[in-house]
């Protein structure tokens, strides 16, 4: 069931996409060659509690029944979401991504920025642009009375455009009064199908898009998952409302 919010509501998940803002801008310059993971994610939870937020993701319990160890994801490289901070240091020429999550007086706000690591080459650095490039181009179509297949078919078809391809197995969703709500955003399909965009629908939208082909695995922790080939990933999501015109984007 897709939970349409009111106002009120949608003031609480602002607030709380308000503190991502903020955090991203905080932690911003520790994405450098030379910084501990581990440094990372204690100025994230940090950052957050000083601002009045909780960490969403920091024992949240996963598909095996372990909970999730850190305030943020952290994933480099082939890691494509949800990969655990742990003692790592940065080094250059690696991608980055942070997916982080606040809770605020019980609503939600998620967001995820890849970032990069000294000297990276080209065509990764190319990968991460047109991700990005992929999100904007879904945003664009999150406006009332279209269709959640128009935002996934933007997102698709702009990443295979660019020979890229994108993840089936993981997708944006609704947020709000819980972290994960419906309706699941799918980053492929097709333009005209699937639930009407209503004002007050309020979703993650995060494209994941893979330098080599889609196949992706899970590692061990029961929480990592990377690219099957070993090949780059990268990541961005904005949390959004759905408005009578142009989209809110709450993360920015």
């Amino acid at each position: 069931m897709i939970i349409l919010k009111n106002p009120q509501e949608i003031d609480r998940i602002r607030t709380a996409c308000g503190i991502l803002r903020d955090v991203f801008l905080e932690v911003a310059p520790l994405m450098v060659p030379g910084t501990r993971a581990a440094d990372i994610d204690r100025r994230v939870e940090e950052a957050i509690r000083r601002r009045g937020g909780r960490p969403a993701f920091k024992g949240i319990v996963g598909a095996e029944g372990i909970p999730f160890p850190a305030s943020v994801c952290l994933s480099v490289d082939d890691e494509v979401v949800h990969g655990i901070p742990g003692d790592r240091v940065l080094t250059s020429g690696q991608i980055v991504g942070l997916d982080i999550g606040v809770e605020w007086q019980g609503y939600y706000g998620d967001a995820a920025r890849t970032y990069l690591i000294g000297e990276v080459p080209e065509p990764v650095r190319r990968l991460v642009e047109i991700t990005r490039e992929c999100l904007d181009r879904g945003l664009e179509q999150a406006r009332k009375g279209r269709r959640l297949g128009d935002i996934s078919h933007a997102i698709q078809e702009h990443a295979e455009r660019h020979g890229y391809s994108v993840v089936r197995e993981l997708s944006g969703h609704g947020i709000g009064r819980t972290l994960w709500e419906d309706p699941q955003v799918p980053n492929y399909g097709l333009p005209g199908k699937g639930p009407k965009l209503l004002p007050g629908m309020t979703m993650a939208v995060e494209p994941m898009i893979n330098l080599g082909a889609r196949d992706v695995l899970t590692l061990d922790d029961h929480w990592t998952i990377v690219t099957a080939d070993g090949l780059p990933s990268a990541h961005w999501e904005d949390t959004i409302v759905v408005t009578g015109g142009d989209p809110l984007i709450l993360t920015r």
